[in-house]
């Protein structure tokens, strides 16, 4: 009786239909798995609460669409289409993001094809890999904390064309100058360059050469925004 009320419309004895049981079953799993792999896609991490919210619940909202499609390849190809819109109808997220979704996806496939063992075994491996890989320097370039982005302010008269070359080459091994910006009714120029320090315990003594030319203006001095980490 229960599962006639929970039959489809469209339902003929050529169709597969779940019971209400299997349904269930489904659905708590994939929700169980969805929070283990939040937790672990979050671990010491500063995610903001709506994708934890999202890798949790995913799962199961795959599960239930992949259930619900069951064997129609008409409709399998238009939830194919329908996902693809997630990535281009959302904010820009980094590598790690899209790929904790796509794990949880691939776990709500699964687990809607019914194979509750697998999908509780990837997540356990996935889980696990990304607990491991949190806590280790794994694919960090030490390289990195030594890129800076150098805002120095001159005077009008000051030659910017190479006034500051030879202090860069003593104490970076890469600079260029990215903008050049007027201020206080043209009497001051604000410069911007990329540079990547020789060592880190130079950052002292450039800026100590730097302000000797510019008149001891301001000069801001700091880490490069990683933009390498977004997919």
């Amino acid at each position: 009786m229960l599962n006639d009320l929970f039959s489809g419309l469209f339902d003929t004895d050529a169709t597969n239909v779940i019971s209400v049981k299997n349904f269930i079953l489904c659905i708590a799993v994939s929700l169980a798995l969805g929070m283990l792999l939040a937790l672990a896609s979050t671990f010491r991490a500063r995610d903001k609460k709506s994708l934890t919210l999202a890798i949790a619940l995913l799962p199961a909202v795959v599960t239930v669409v992949i259930m619900l499609v069951n064997g129609n390849i008409g409709a399998g190809v238009a939830v194919a289409g329908a996902f693809s819109l997630v990535r281009f109808r959302s904010a820009p997220g980094s590598a790690k993001e899209i790929v904790s979704i796509f794990i949880a996806m691939g776990v709500g496939l699964i687990a809607g094809m019914g194979y509750l063992a697998y999908a509780a075994l990837f997540t356990f491996i996935m889980a696990a890999l990304m607990l491991l890989l949190n806590n280790s320097r794994f694919g960090e370039n030490n390289r990195v904390t030594l890129d800076r982005t150098l805002k120095i302010t001159v005077p009008e008269d000051l030659n910017l064309t190479d006034a500051f070359d030879d202090a860069f080459e003593q104490y970076t091994s890469y600079f260029r100058r990215t903008k050049i910006k007027t201020a206080n009714m043209g009497s001051l120029f604000k410069l911007t360059y990329d540079l990547t320090l020789k060592n880190a315990d130079a950052e002292k003594a450039l800026i100590d050469a730097l302000r000797t030319r510019n008149g001891n203006l301001e000069i801001q001095l700091t880490e490069k925004a990683d933009a390498h980490n977004e997919l």
